[in-house]
């Protein structure tokens, strides 16, 4: 978004009265759908300043770059990581099964997928926004290529409950995976096994800039989740 508002900004920037309409963008009162961007846009078109094509360009180089930008619009944890994360990763593995005390008697609700009979898969969702700020998550959704530090916490992490995890994380133009199982998760150094005091079998693990690409081995394409669960599990 930050790239957008740049971009018509200098566009703006070169109109003959462009300090009246940034004065009046400066002013400007917002009720959906007439907003700045609405503003700067028609005022760019109404100028011939902004081609229609020019226009369309512009809309679709936003668009590339905040594909999953929705995905931050998601406010309520379970709804995100529940509905949606567990959703997503069926769509990708349709062979995944919920699971039920019908097809695993000792089932409890502790972990999110069934597959092969046997392999218990717990996934864990997270989005990168920017570290210490309270803007809305739509607001300070970071994109991949930001430099800004993150702080993804995948947390309510039970080692002892499944077999493989799947780590989902979501950027604004990027969604990404990683694959590892509980074993891999219980000995990195970066899990802690106390997420808070007196929840025992509870951690969870901290991927930011500084440790990710430390995680590079675990790494997956969608196309290849369902054997990489099963490579993993196997390991």
């Amino acid at each position: 978004m930050e790239k957008l508002r740049m971009k018509l900004k200098e566009m703006i920037a070169e109109l003959d009265n462009a300090d009246d309409v940034l004065y009046r963008l400066e002013q400007l009162i917002s009720v959906y759908p007439f907003n700045d961007y609405e503003y700067m846009i028609s005022t760019l078109l109404g100028r011939n300043k902004l081609s229609l094509d020019e226009y369309y360009e512009l809309r679709d180089e936003y668009i590339a770059r905040n594909l999953y930008l929705y995905i931050f619009e998601i406010s309520a944890p379970r709804g995100f990581g529940e509905a949606w994360a567990q959703g997503h990763l069926k769509e990708l593995v349709p062979e995944l099964e919920k699971p039920s005390k019908k097809i695993d008697p000792n089932y409890s609700g502790d972990y999110d997928f069934y597959l092969d009979k046997k392999i218990r898969i717990e996934v864990k969702a997270s989005r990168a926004v920017a570290f210490q700020t309270d803007e809305p998550l739509y607001v300070k959704a970071l994109s991949s290529d930001s430099d800004e530090q993150f702080d993804m916490n995948f947390q309510q992490v039970k080692v002892r409950c499944c077999d493989v995890f799947v780590w989902v994380a979501v950027w604004r133009d990027v969604i990404r995976y990683w694959v590892l199982n509980a074993k891999e998760m219980e000995i990195n150094r970066f899990f802690s096994n106390g997420q808070h005091r007196g929840n025992v079998g509870e951690g969870q693990l901290h991927l930011n800039r500084e440790n990710i690409g430390e995680f590079g081995r675990y790494e997956v394409k969608p196309n290849v989740l369902l054997q990489a669960i099963k490579d993993a599990y196997s390991r």
